[in-house]
């Protein structure tokens, strides 16, 4: 078996080909940072949310979920510190014109002006090979929208920049429906948007993607025993889907911390551009809730009953970009191996994540072997994704669901017909195990769980 990391242009083209991926309006030339998930990668991220919302919401008591609109108030952003801060350093090449990041073009992470313009000076384009820069200027990356008939200033509204505002101002409603005492925690899965300069990196970093976050509200007293409780579930967590080696934890620095951070570390993935950031876990300090307050005007404090104190919750966040989560999966999934004189491509997914869970594959397109394939799906679809297939050589076919993850294959032959029995292949071993159709069910059940 080969686990030797696939390059980044064997991704796109896999994801491509195998209907996992595809670039937003691709047929009028494709839109920089948008992507579209096709039918197995759609399949594969619902199964990640599943994973995740289970991880978050189901096996805890103090956790609940909301689903909050993506265009907020303005003045949600004006508090949250976006409109303001939400920015990149950017800075142009004066002879061909085009726009980079400055702190990616210098290959370091600071948002000190001075400092970036030092080492930016000391870069050729890496477009044109000039080297006649503008100053480095701040550039915001919440995306404008319009709310009404009239694009003026009072119309102004933005597409939410990550998700866990929506959290924080429902702070008050979550808490008094469902009578939650703190420590308590919202999750929520949902678009943001960001006016990247550059995105890049194909799903790593996109102007659309998809959030998952968890805000856990708790006393400050007990914020830093929780932080260290949730960095470490976290990255447990991430250990079930993904290889250990792949993954890492980073802290940090202070010249890159946000401003309101009292901590923040990163679990990093091995990606084929080398380790990035795919999951964020931060102790928010008051923040949050403390400016909502003042903003609003309605306040957001907590009463304990027990110490009989009142104050500001402070936020523990985990916050994964599903993408990038996707991305990895894809990642790390992928193996080569060798069979007989061939080498064989199989994405070697958990069987909770797998787009397909089951493939019946009649031998041939005979009405009879038709026929009884149909009754074969139909007893094993409902409750888990089956795929049906009877076209090409059964060797083929395959290979087909091997590429796309399938645990199971079930062939159904003339055999069949005679012993009302089918050859189950397994897709990581290749054994085939002959089983009653009366059986076949509940043994698929076993199998995958």
């Amino acid at each position: 078996m080969n686990k030797s990391k696939i390059t980044m242009e064997q991704l796109v083209s896999y994801a491509k080909r195998r209907g996992f991926v595809f670039q937003a309006s691709e047929i009028y030339g494709g839109v920089a940072g948008m992507y579209d998930f096709g039918p197995y990668g759609v399949e594969l991220k619902n199964n990640i949310k599943k994973l995740w919302w289970q991880e978050m919401v189901y096996i805890n008591d103090n956790i609940s979920g909301i689903d909050s609109a993506i265009i907020q108030s303005p003045k949600v952003w004006e508090a949250s510190g976006h409109v303001e801060r939400f920015s990149d350093p950017m800075v142009d090449c004066k002879s061909c014109k085009k726009r980079f990041r400055a702190d990616k073009l210098a290959n370091v992470d600071s948002v000190d002006i001075p400092e970036l313009t030092k080492l930016v000076n000391k870069f050729d384009c890496p477009n044109c090979g000039g080297h006649d820069w503008t100053d480095i200027r701040q550039f915001n990356l919440l995306m404008k929208t319009f709310l009404g008939p009239l694009e003026d200033d009072n119309a102004v509204a933005y597409l939410r920049g990550e998700t866990c505002q929506g959290i924080y101002t429902n702070f008050d409603n979550v808490r008094e429906t469902t009578r939650a005492k703190l420590p308590f925690g919202v999750a929520q899965i949902g678009k943001a948007f960001r006016n990247e300069i550059t995105p890049g990196d194909f799903l790593f970093r996109q102007r659309e993607f998809e959030q998952a976050e968890m805000q856990m509200f708790v006393d400050p007293e007990s914020a830093d025993k929780i932080f260290s409780q949730w960095k470490e579930r976290r990255m447990k967590w991430h250990e079930t889907i993904l290889d250990k080696g792949n993954l890492r934890f980073r802290e940090h620095g202070e010249n890159e911390r946000a401003h309101y951070a009292k901590d923040a570390w990163d679990i990093e993935y091995n990606f084929p551009f080398g380790f990035k950031e795919m999951e964020g876990i931060h102790n928010r300090g008051d923040w949050d809730l403390s400016r909502h307050s003042k903003f609003s005007g309605k306040e957001l404090e907590y009463f304990d009953e027990e110490s009989k104190k009142r104050f500001t919750p402070w936020v523990i966040e985990t916050s994964v970009g599903m993408d990038r989560l996707f991305l990895a999966v894809l990642a790390d999934s992928y193996t080569e191996e060798q069979v007989g004189e061939e080498t064989r491509v199989v994405m070697k997914f958990k069987p909770s994540l797998a787009p397909v869970k089951v493939a019946v594959l009649p031998l041939s397109k005979k009405p009879e072997l038709s026929k009884l394939s149909r009754e074969v799906f139909e007893i094993i679809s409902g409750d888990i994704n089956v795929e049906y297939d009877e076209t090409q050589s059964i060797g083929k076919r395959y290979r087909r669901q091997d590429e796309i993850g399938t645990p199971l294959c079930v062939t159904v032959d003339f055999d069949s017909l005679e012993d009302n029995a089918v050859t189950v292949r397994d897709r990581d071993t290749m054994k085939q195990e002959r089983i009653k159709i009366a059986e076949l069910k509940s043994y698929v059940q076993s199998k995958l769980n």
